[in-house]
């Protein structure tokens, strides 16, 4: 009997963790976007991938009834790195217009001043948010 073992792509690199839906979980999620930047040698990301996953995370538990979130860092073909958060709302994020003295509303336009691109992909249960920063090559 002869057995054989074809390859099969996996899909890209990624990391992922399920968090409780609560700002609190904001810091396991910047400390998985650490890990990551770092295992992908990406390290000069981090600041604005933290920020990125902060925001996502903040967003989640303020305007979804979700009880947990999953927090999910991937590796696009040496490109890119896509930090994404996922819930169960089927609410889209929409951008607004914060004023001076409001002490909320900015976190889409800081994602967009940071990210290469950002967005949103519905899913049948739920919803994706995700940002993109452009990867520096490896030497």
């Amino acid at each position: 009997m002869t057995v054989t073992a074809t390859p099969r792509p996996t899909g890209h690199p990624g990391y992922t963790e399920t968090l409780p839906c609560e700002p609190q979980s904001a810091r396991a999620a910047r400390r998985l976007v650490l890990v990551a930047l770092a295992v992908w040698g990406q390290e000069q990301l981090t600041d604005d991938g933290q920020l990125i996953v902060t925001e996502l995370v903040a967003n989640a538990a303020q305007h979804t009834s979700s009880h947990l979130i999953r927090v999910r860092i991937t590796y696009q073909d040496d490109a890119f790195v896509r930090i994404g958060v996922v819930d169960k709302s089927r609410r889209l994020p929409t951008a607004t217009i914060a004023g001076g003295d409001d002490t909320s509303g900015r976190g889409l336009a800081l994602i967009n001043a940071l990210a290469t691109q950002w967005g949103c992909d519905p899913l049948p249960w739920g919803k994706r948010v995700w940002a993109d920063l452009t990867c520096e090559r490896n030497p």
